[in-house]
């Protein structure tokens, strides 16, 4: 679970390392500077091998949906919530 103001990256799956079908984008949360993780942990539990994923600058396509509710969950104070 992140932290609220915790920065997160999207990330998708690459070609060729899952079907398109599971080719979504999930929020990560940004690792911490310095040695890279072995693997980064979506909001929605996918483990995903740094070098299997491509870094995008938003959503590209469909967004997963459980990565987006744990991330609705954890608005932080003062935004409002869509309904």
């Amino acid at each position: 679970m992140r932290e609220p103001g915790e920065a997160v990256m999207v990330v998708r799956l690459r070609r060729g390392v899952v079907g398109e079908t599971r080719r979504v984008c999930h929020l990560v949360p940004a690792p911490a500077p310095g040695t890279p993780p072995r693997e980064l942990a979506a909001l929605c539990g996918e483990g995903i091998v740094p070098g299997q994923a491509e870094l995008l600058s938003g959503f590209t396509g469909m967004p997963c949906e459980a990565c987006l509710a744990v991330s609705a969950r954890n608005l932080p104070p003062g935004l409002i919530r869509a309904s």
